[in-house]
């Protein structure tokens, strides 16, 4: 009775999802796709197996009940031994099953990072600093595709500078499909907490780089070679905090109706740069 009533309770969740809001373009085909079933565990499977989803070991993701996880397991550790993905009956969790079907080489690659830290440091309070920027990746990243020209590297500039009214208002048409900068939703927690948007919600901003080819390319290619990319270089490089910059999720051109000069002069939210 109490797993119907969390099944009912996250059903309920789920209708409350915006799907038309451009903030879940990246993880919605993963949503269209997942196959009619009793649980979204057992759907989220379907999906994954259809997929040939692995961990960083080779073997196959499958998604379990939380209840499934050893109470003296870390949960990113059990992952990278089993390939089994602890999953509760929350948004929280949907969104993390719909991002391992929509980025797999990356989640991949993060797991393996946090296992490896694991393994060579053991679970204490802390988690360290490869620990902490994985950890922040996971759950509040966006990733940015600009175009590698100068007017990207332009644009780039300003937002790390947080010269927000320029890079957002001023050069807002350089956003958007087929112009020279696209946001894409990594981190599940960030997609949770917009299903309520507010203004002030921020998300952690990675850059890449890409030819300008790329800004023609079908949505499923565009996905791959994002994939692909930033997965090479998490197994190449590691992380840390210090490649992300923020960015204001509703500041997005295009993204939210009521952006109008005043709506990035707001200092409480578009922060100017600390002096160092």
């Amino acid at each position: 009775m109490a797993g119907e009533q969390e099944h009912i309770a996250q059903i309920a969740q789920i209708d409350q999802i915006d799907w038309a809001r451009p903030w879940y373009d990246a993880v919605r085909p993963a949503f269209d796709s997942l196959p009619p079933a009793v649980s979204c565990i057992e759907r989220f499977n379907a999906n994954a197996a259809r997929l040939g989803l692995q961990n960083h070991r080779g073997q196959p993701i499958r998604f379990v009940p939380q209840a499934a996880l050893p109470p003296d397991a870390a949960y990113e550790e059990f992952i990278g031994a089993t390939g089994c993905v602890p999953t509760r009956e929350n948004l929280h969790d949907f969104f993390n099953g719909l991002v391992w079907q929509t980025f797999p080489l990356i989640k991949r690659e993060l797991n393996a990072l946090q296992a490896a830290q694991i393994a060579s440091a053991g679970v204490g309070k802390s988690r360290g600093p490869a620990r902490d920027a994985a950890t922040i990746f996971d759950e509040n990243a966006a990733l940015l595709v600009v175009h590698d020209a100068a007017a990207g590297h332009a644009l780039v500039e300003g937002l790390r500078a947080h010269r927000w009214h320029d890079t957002l208002y001023t050069q807002r048409a350089l956003f958007g499909a087929g112009a020279d900068a696209q946001v894409w939703l990594f981190g599940h927690a960030l997609m949770e907490k917009l299903v309520a948007p507010r203004k002030a919600i921020t998300a952690h901003t990675r850059v890449l780089f890409a030819p300008a080819a790329w800004f023609g390319l079908g949505w499923d290619d565009r996905r791959a070679w994002i994939d692909m990319q930033v997965a090479g270089v998490l197994a190449a490089e590691g992380l840390s905090t210090a490649a992300f910059t923020p960015l204001p999720v509703l500041g997005v051109p295009g993204w939210w109706p009521q952006q109008d000069e005043a709506f990035y002069l707001d200092e409480t939210v578009f922060r100017p740069r600390r002096k160092a």
